[in-house]
C-alpha cells in the first residue's frame, strides 16, 4: 500500500496570481445618476440645434435669399458642435491618468522611465510627503492626487468634475478639456453674434420674417451670451493654467508648497514633521506661504514649454489635436522644473523657520 503524502503546513495556490493589491471593491460604484449633469451637458448643446435651423433657413433663405450664406453659417456651426462631441467622448472615454509602475514612457524629452526607481524605493522614500498614497497604498508621483470620489490617484490631477459623469480631469484628458471648454465658448459667440445680426435685421424689417422667428433669436442671443460669459470665463483662467504651468489644485492650494520645501535642521526648526502639515504652521506662517504660492510656480518653464507640455508641437498630430485636444506629452510622473523655484523654496524655509514662534 503506498504511504500517503504528508500535507504541507502551506500552501501557494495563489502564487499565480498578481502581487498588486487590487481595491476595486472599495472603490465607490458609480451610479446612474452620476450621469445626470452628464445627460444635462448634452441636452443644453443640442436643445439649440433646431431653433438655429430655423434661424437660418428663415433669415439667410426665406428673407435674404443668400443660400451660399446660409452653407457656410451651417457647415460652421455644425462643425464646432461635433468638435465639441469629439473632446467632450474623450474625456467620457478615456482614462484621466491611470498610476502603474510599468506604463511606457511616450515622450523622451519630457519624461523618463520611472518604472524601475519606484520599483526600487526605499521606505524613506515611502514616507516623504508625496511619494506615496497610503489609500492606494502605491507610489505617487509627482503632480498626482487622490480623489475621494473616484477612490484612486490620477495623474496631474486638475480637478474632478461631476458635470463629466462624476468623473476626473487628469494628464489624459487635460487637453480634450481645453478643446471642449475652447469650442462650447466659441460656438457660442458665434451663435450670439448670428442670431443678433438676424434680430437686428428683424427689427429694421419687420415684414419680411414671420413673428415667430425674432423670438428664437431673442432666446439664442440671450444663451449665447450667458455660456460666453459662464464658459468663456472658465476658458480664459484654464488658458492662465497651462500659460504658467499649474493645475486648478495647485493654484487654489497654497499649502501644496510645504511639499517642496526643503528640510531644515533641527537646530532651526521645531516643528513637529519635515515639511510641516498645513495644521502645524502658526498664523505668521500661513501668511507666508500664502504670500509665497503666488511667486513660486515650481513647474513653469516658459510659455512655449508649458502649451507644448500640455498640447504638444509635432505636425503630424495636428489634425488629431484639431478634432478632440490630443494627448498631453511624457508620461505625466515627470515633470521639468523652474530653475529658480529651489532658491525661492529655500527662502520660504528659511523664512517659515525664522517665524516659528510667531
Amino acid at each position: 500500500m503506498p504511504r500517503e503524502r504528508p500535507t504541507p503546513l502551506l500552501t501557494f495556490n495563489e502564487t499565480q496570481h498578481s502581487f498588486t493589491p487590487t481595491y476595486d471593491d472599495d472603490k465607490p460604484r458609480r451610479r446612474w445618476y452620476h450621469n445626470v449633469p452628464l445627460y444635462g451637458i448634452v441636452f443644453l448643446i443640442l436643445a439649440p440645434q433646431p431653433s438655429i435651423l430655423l434661424v437660418l433657413i428663415n433669415h439667410y433663405l426665406r428673407a435674404l435669399r443668400a443660400p451660399i450664406t446660409f452653407t457656410i453659417h451651417l457647415l460652421v456651426i455644425y462643425t464646432i458642435t461635433f468638435l465639441l462631441f469629439s473632446s467632450l467622448i474623450v474625456l467620457v472615454a478615456r482614462d484621466p491618468g491611470p498610476v502603474s509602475c510599468d506604463e511606457p514612457n511616450n515622450d523622451a524629452d519630457v519624461g523618463e522611465e520611472v518604472g524601475l526607481t519606484e520599483a526600487l524605493m526605499s521606505p524613506d522614500d515611502f514616507l516623504a510627503p508625496g511619494k506615496w498614497c497610503r489609500s492606494c497604498w502605491a507610489p505617487k508621483p509627482d503632480r498626482t492626487h487622490h480623489c475621494s470620489f473616484c477612490g484612486r490617484c490620477v495623474l496631474k490631477m486638475d480637478h474632478h468634475c461631476p458635470w463629466l459623469g462624476n468623473r476626473c480631469v487628469g494628464h489624459r484628458t487635460y487637453p480634450a478639456f481645453i478643446h471642449f471648454l475652447f469650442c462650447i465658448t466659441l460656438l457660442s459667440i458665434y451663435t450670439a453674434v448670428l442670431c443678433a445680426h438676424a434680430l437686428y435685421y428683424a427689427f429694421n424689417n419687420p415684414y419680411s420674417i414671420d413673428e415667430s422667428t425674432p423670438i428664437h433669436e431673442i432666446l439664442l442671443t440671450f444663451a449665447g451670451v450667458t455660456f460666453a460669459l459662464v464658459i468663456g470665463s472658465f476658458f480664459i483662467y484654464h488658458v492662465y493654467l497651462v500659460s504658467t504651468n499649474q493645475t486648478t489644485l495647485e493654484h487654489i492650494t497654497p499649502f501644496l508648497l510645504l511639499r517642496y520645501v526643503p528640510v531644515l535642521p533641527a537646530t532651526e526648526s521645531s516643528r513637529t514633521s519635515e515639511p510641516p502639515h498645513e495644521h502645524e504652521l502658526s498664523y505668521a506662517q500661513r501668511r507666508l506661504v500664502k504670500s509665497a504660492h503666488g511667486r513660486i510656480r515650481i513647474y513653469d518653464i516658459g510659455i512655449r514649454k508649458n502649451w507644448s507640455q500640455v498640447f504638444g508641437w509635432k505636425r503630424h498630430g495636428l489634425i488629431y489635436r484639431i478634432l478632440c485636444g490630443g494627448g498631453s506629452m511624457g508620461d505625466g510622473k515627470l515633470f521639468p522644473r523652474n530653475a529658480d523655484a529651489e532658491q525661492l523654496l529655500a527662502r520660504l524655509a528659511r523664512d517659515l523657520a525664522g517665524d516659528k514662534d510667531t
